[in-house]
């Protein structure tokens, strides 16, 4: 177990392998990260991107650091380094909290070996977790695709934003997983897929997946959500999560909370799917979480078009917060849990 190949990337023993998500669907161009900075580089410029992908990557990226710095032969120069490999990385992205998950992660197996002697026997340690982490965000990604079903019956139409599938975690998905189980289980699943102004992931991401996956999907603009609902062609939302607070309330793409009140609005079930790793029990509420904002040119162009004058100002925060009285359930690795948020989240963990 000294690689992994999946749709978003592949770890080959001395790089990590990305597939360019700017580029999609329009042409397939992958990025060979060589260095952790490299991969700090590709995380913060949407290279990879979805909460559980950024952080697998950024795991793989600690392992980098850790060769790159290998060739320190005394242990608490090659620790101290180590620090900064885990402060580039976790400077990248500050919404998606599975990237400090991760990076964590790393650190607390480095320093749990501190008293090993061989620093390349600390580096493979490293390695094999960076590699568990990949491989078991798959299973958990599946796990929350076997819970969530449930929830959809044969038939049903749903509402998807921005992309929370294969290309968003190592593979399978998260909300995509929910809608990829009930179809692996025969039910006949329509998705209808926002666009997701402005990077557009519903549009290039989202139905360039499930369309390879032979899934029924049909792109709408961010704006026609509300109207589709009120034709009746919507029973179920399920969206993915970029951190979920400790009472329920969530950060997600920028337009998912228009989403949610909109769901609210016309008594469709708004649902969440999320590993536990996005769930942060540190954070109280959504207030608390903060919110990455964007260059401007990402509004100012639409992909590669440019859409207005340069000195139009522009407001582009990544995400927004969505509070956790419009959402109907969220879809975790170990079931289905409901209001109330502040009581049951926490049960998970024990």
């Amino acid at each position: 177990m000294n690689r992994i190949k999946t749709m978003t990337m592949e770890w080959t023993g001395d790089s990590l392998i990305l597939i360019d998500q700017r580029f999609l669907p329009l042409e397939e161009i992958y990025v060979e990260c060589k260095t952790y900075q490299e991969v700090a580089k590709s995380i913060k410029d949407m290279v990879v991107r979805g909460a559980p992908a950024i952080g697998a990557s950024a795991a793989f990226g600690y392992v980098l650091g850790a060769k790159q710095n290998q060739q320190y032969t005394e242990k608490n120069k090659f620790f101290q380094e180590m620090k900064n490999v885990k402060k580039v990385l976790a400077e990248t992205r500050p919404t998606a909290v599975n990237l400090f998950w991760a990076l964590n992660r790393m650190e607390q197996v480095m320093n749990d070996n501190f008293n090993l002697n061989d620093i390349k026997a600390i580096v493979d340690i490293l390695e094999i977790e960076a590699l568990k982490i990949a491989y078991e965000d798959i299973e958990i990604n599946k796990a929350i695709g076997r819970n969530g079903e449930k929830l959809l019956k044969d038939g049903d139409n749903v509402l998807t934003h921005c992309n929370a599938g294969a290309l968003a975690t190592v593979d399978y998905g998260t909300a995509l997983g929910v809608i990829r189980a009930a179809v692996e289980n025969g039910k006949r699943i329509h998705v209808y897929a926002d666009e997701t102004r402005p990077y557009l992931q519903g549009a290039r991401l989202t139905v360039w997946e499930l369309m390879k996956s032979g899934i029924r999907t049909t792109l709408i603009s961010d704006n026609m959500a509300g109207w589709v609902m009120k034709q009746q062609k919507i029973n179920a939302v399920i969206v993915g999560a970029d951190r979920i607070a400790r009472n329920g309330d969530f950060a997600n793409k920028i337009g998912t909370y228009s989403v949610a009140v909109l769901a609210k609005k016309h008594g469709i079930p708004f649902y969440v799917a999320a590993p536990l790793s996005t769930i942060d029990l540190e954070t109280e509420n959504g207030d608390l979480i903060p919110i990455e904002e964007r260059n401007k040119e990402e509004v100012r162009f639409c992909h590669k078009t440019r859409l207005v004058r340069d000195d139009v100002d522009v407001y582009n925060p990544a995400f927004d917060v969505t509070p956790h009285d419009l959402v109907t359930a969220i879809i975790t690795e170990k079931g289905v849990v409901r209001q109330p948020y502040d009581k049951n989240i926490p049960e998970l963990f024990k």
